[in-house]
């Protein structure tokens, strides 16, 4: 602790700063309970120092500061922002704080109050996330609290020892971050990232910030010379707005060199000019970004296709832009974004710019419903944060029906995400998909922004197991999951080494958990089983039913006209099979073609290999056992 420092006065200063700061937009009356509490947790935190040295009741001043100045957080949320570490790391308890402030602060209070187990569900980190998104429910505040005193941690964190960071570090990164993102706060999650990259790969970080200035100082007359060009465009027209550049920061930079393999020279739009204009929000605010546009495209050639309109269309976190690819006169495609005042006033606070904001509010309600299915369905732990995960924290792409319809879904999303979230029983009779009017496509086909998706259906079609390895959203996976677990159980479970069929020579062994395995007669395995467990050998009557067996088999032929179609003609229209799979090759007069199909039993299969090897010029037709 640093001796020559007058903490009494910092700390007065810092927090008078906190308190003046909502004077000018709270009662007086709520300025008291303020001071109150600022002076309820100096005294509860009197003897505590941080890692630096520091009086501790300088955090809980700068996650309240956070609170009122930057994200612009009520009365209640700023006093337990003060309050948020009393009960977990002194004697005061939430009852006393209830008595004090109100039952809305102490409910806040103990959302951010990491719970002390003796034994957790999956780990104390996974318990806290879930203790966190459960506030979703019924408050955010206690979300935007938890971002702040992240925030102010990473901010100090370069007091922690090396392991210390790390794990921060990494939270911040899978967790907080995209949180963030997702609840419309630009700059708390930029900062989080950055923050995080800093601390994981300190080194990496270092050098991307050097080429980041370095570029800024090569590209600074070309840019500023850009700019001027805009502003005397705009001018001209009577226009007043505000253009600055924007250099990406390090970690937008490091994740697109991670995802297209680019180094740092070969990024392309390492940096963005803003137009901000200040105009009435509604349809003079649309008109104004279209006028804009009309002038800058009047005057620079415009990149066929480089056009994102987040304004008609908001990303799901809130974001509203115009982003145009401008040609420069130095000869380059420059990224332009036109925003108004309010949008990015907005892109700073996010859901809590405005309880207008439709998108945002519409969001918060999505995850409310998700949370709740998901803890009735009794998902603990890392699968609940996977779903919550898969659902929520990657970018959005907004996609359409053919009317127009627009669908938010996670990226990587499929056509079979779309079905589901236009309504149930499309996704579970879905067959397959056009897409822009054009592209035929399987319903496990990734969709991209601002794809048109028409999607045909079967009533035949079911889903299986492997859909679940392509569905990206809760809603598909739910409904997926509930269609499979009502599906009748297999009594046995099949060896996946020698893969039994009904009608082939089997054996059961009765397994530890009291399931029953079914194997080949001379699969290795029950051999090996057999002879050390021969007490748990079963005699099984494995009988064909309804369900259908992927089966290869090779057909080796001389060659002659027509001979394939004879072969495709046998299976297809004698056998009325369908063909997963053909491969065919002719070497030398000798065809070798190889057919993947389904069938009900080993009996099927035995008479459809009977059939194929009497067709003119077949040699030989076996079954490929899969390895």
């Amino acid at each position: 602790m640093d001796n020559t420092v007058d903490y009494d006065r910092l700390i007065d200063e810092r927090a008078d700063a906190v308190i003046a700061s909502m004077a000018e937009r709270v009662s007086d009356e709520d300025v008291k309970r303020l001071r109150d509490a600022f002076e309820f947790a100096r005294e509860a935190h009197s003897l505590q120092k941080r890692k630096t040295g520091e009086p501790y009741i300088l955090h809980p001043i700068a996650v309240a500061s956070i609170c009122g100045t930057e994200l612009m957080l009520g009365t209640d949320a700023v006093i337990a922002a003060f309050l948020h570490d009393v009960v977990e790391d002194t004697d005061h308890t939430l009852e006393e704080i209830e008595r004090r402030f109100g039952r809305d602060v102490a409910s806040l209070v103990k959302v951010v109050t990491k719970q002390k187990k003796d034994k957790y569900d999956e780990s104390k980190q996974v318990d806290n996330y879930r203790q966190m998104l459960d506030s979703v429910q019924y408050d955010i505040r206690a979300l935007l609290i938890k971002l702040a005193d992240r925030l102010h941690n990473m901010r100090t964190l370069s007091s922690m020892r090396p392991d210390k960071q790390m794990k921060i570090a990494g939270e911040t990164d899978y967790f907080y971050a995209p949180l963030a993102n997702r609840l419309g706060l630009y700059n708390v999650k930029t900062e989080l990232e950055n923050l995080s990259l800093k601390f994981r790969v300190p080194h990496e970080y270092e050098e991307l910030t050097t080429m980041i200035a370095r570029d800024e100082e090569l590209q600074h007359n070309r840019l500023r010379d850009f700019r001027e060009e805009i502003s005397s465009l705009l001018d001209d027209h009577g226009i007043k707005a505000r253009v600055y550049t924007e250099y990406r920061r390090p970690y937008s930079l490091w994740r697109k060199m991670r995802k297209f393999g680019d180094d740092f020279n070969h990024l392309k739009y390492r940096h963005f000019t803003e137009v901000v204009f200040d105009a009435p929000q509604g349809k003079e605010e649309k008109e104004m970004v279209m006028r804009i546009y009309s002038i800058l495209t009047d005057h620079f050639k415009e990149k066929p296709g480089g056009i994102a309109n987040y304004i008609d269309s908001p990303k799901e976190n809130g974001y509203q832009s115009f982003h145009v690819k401008l040609l420069a006169s130095f000869g380059r495609w420059q990224e332009v974004h036109i925003s108004s005042e309010r949008m990015i006033r907005d892109s700073q606070l996010g859901c809590v710019a405005s309880s207008l904001d439709d998108n945002i509010w519409q969001w918060i309600k999505k995850f409310r419903m998700v949370l709740r299915d998901i803890a009735e369905r009794g998902t603990e732990g890392v699968g609940f944060m996977d779903e919550v995960v898969r659902s929520f924290y990657n970018d959005d792409i907004m996609t359409f029906t053919p009317k127009g319809k627009p669908i938010i879904l996670p990226q990587r999303s499929t056509v079979m995400d779309f079905a589901f979230e236009l309504h149930t029983q499309l996704g579970l009779h879905a067959k397959y998909a056009r897409i822009n009017n054009q592209q035929l496509a399987s319903i496990k086909t990734r969709l991209h922004r601002g794809d048109i998706v028409e999607v045909f259906t079967d009533p035949e079609i079911h889903p299986t197991p492997d859909w679940l390895d392509t569905a990206m959203t809760y809603k598909a996976r739910k409904a997926i999951n509930a269609y499979l677990r009502q599906l009748p159980k297999p009594q046995y479970r099949r060896c996946p080494d020698c893969n039994p069929m009904p009608g082939e020579e089997v054996i059961g062994f009765r397994e530890s958990d009291g399931s029953i395995s079914l194997h080949k007669r001379d699969c290795p395995k029950a051999i090996r089983l057999a002879s050390q467990n021969g007490d748990n050998v079963l005699v099984v009557d494995f009988q064909p039913d309804d369900t259908l067996y992927t089966v290869s088999i090779s057909i080796r032929a001389v060659d002659r006209y027509h001979l394939l179609i004879d072969i495709l003609d046998c299976i297809t229209n004698d056998l009325n099979l369908s063909i997963d799979d053909l491969h065919s090759v002719t070497e030398d007069a000798i065809v070798t073609t190889l057919i993947t199909f389904r069938v009900h039993s080993f009996t099927e299969l035995q008479s459809i290999m009977k059939h194929i090897s009497v067709i003119d010029g077949v040699d030989e037709v076996k079954r490929i056992m899969a390895r």
